[in-house]
């Protein structure tokens, strides 16, 4: 060979760092594709591969797991969002059986599943830090319980629509076991109550973000516990939560007051509107009133009514139409000051 240039003659004779760095430039459906006519492709996949959507998979999802969750033994961040439920138990447990690395799991909408899936997942996924079962309608609290049990580095966790598996049954567990949690969804499970929710305030005092928008049998309690034990609570949707009173509203005013510690060390940081509630859905809360509101918005700088920012959302309640964030009453008074001509 001329020229100095190395002619490779087959893909087998490729490092295998190249072909991973191929593969990573290629979408998944062609890795896959890929993996099934070359068993070089296959055998770096194989050794190397960490990150696999199927989500683009619209029939015989199942099937596919089957074939591949064996050979990507290395997976940790696996996507299976599907439209239509095609995902069977035996798909769920041929991934815990094979692929024990993972720490990302989204399985929303695999309405086919059944608690032997959770069953699996505690067992052969103990290393699980993001778990998404939204929509998954079949499984029970007991599962999600003793998942909580096994899976004790969650970090992240979605129940939204799980009605029969997001009870305070199951938040006590989560709360009990899950301490590292930081963001938790639960919107729509109108079975979770007080004892629950409070559940977590008190065992998961690192959380940043807990939706319980439509959560109907949500009260104030809930909220105080919030206020008193989650200091780093960014984001709280509580749409449709028509429990909720003035009561709730202040007891967050005053969380931030008391903190006074952590508050003059982000000012000294120049980071002050970056600490404390950053989003907060009150929509349909319509026991509210506007002092109340008010006295959160002025609590948290970068709670925002302005339509640029909009992180205080108060849409449903007509008697709040007089709550506005600093920044929106300069607006309107740089405009009175200073009309157009």
């Amino acid at each position: 060979m001329g020229g100095g240039v190395m002619m490779m003659g087959e893909w087998k004779d490729i490092p295998m760092e190249l072909l991973l760095r191929i593969a990573s430039l290629v979408d998944d459906r062609t890795v896959i594709v890929a993996s099934g006519v070359c068993s070089g492709w296959r055998d770096a996949i194989s050794w190397g591969l960490t990150r696999l959507s199927l989500s683009w998979c619209k029939r015989n999802m199942n099937n596919l797991v089957l074939t591949l969750a064996p050979k990507f033994t290395k997976l940790q961040v696996l996507t299976l969002r599907q439209d239509l439920p095609q995902l069977e138990d035996v798909g769920v447990e041929t991934i815990a059986n094979h692929c024990h690395e993972l720490q990302d799991l989204d399985l929303s909408k695999s309405f086919k599943l059944t608690d032997r899936s959770l069953y699996a997942l505690a067992h052969g996924c103990p290393n699980l830090t993001k778990l998404n079962i939204s929509g998954c309608s079949a499984f029970s609290d007991s599962a999600v319980a003793y998942l909580a049990e096994h899976c004790r580095n969650l970090r992240v966790l979605n129940l939204c629509g799980c009605v029969k598996a997001a009870t305070d049954k199951a938040l006590k567990a989560i709360g009990y076991y899950c301490n590292r949690l930081q963001t938790v969804n639960l919107g729509w499970c109108d079975k979770v109550g007080d004892e629950g929710v409070m559940s977590l305030a008190y065992g998961c005092p690192d959380l940043r973000a807990l939706d319980l928008c439509g959560c109907v049998l949500i009260t104030d309690e809930t909220v105080i516990a919030l206020a008193n034990n989650c200091t780093h609570l960014r984001s709280l949707g509580l749409y449709f939560c028509q429990y909720i009173t003035d009561r709730a509203m202040y007891s967050l005013a005053q969380s931030r007051v008391k903190n006074k510690h952590e508050m003059w060390a982000s000012m000294k940081k120049h980071r002050y509107e970056d600490e404390g509630l950053m989003n907060l859905n009150i929509s349909q809360c319509t026991a509210l009133t506007p002092p109340a509101v008010q006295a959160v918005c002025e609590a948290f700088p970068a709670l925002h009514t302005c339509p640029e920012r909009h992180s205080l959302i108060i849409s449903g309640c007509l008697n709040l139409t007089s709550v506005h964030c600093a920044c929106s009453v300069q607006a309107h008074r740089a405009r009175v000051l200073h009309p157009a001509h």
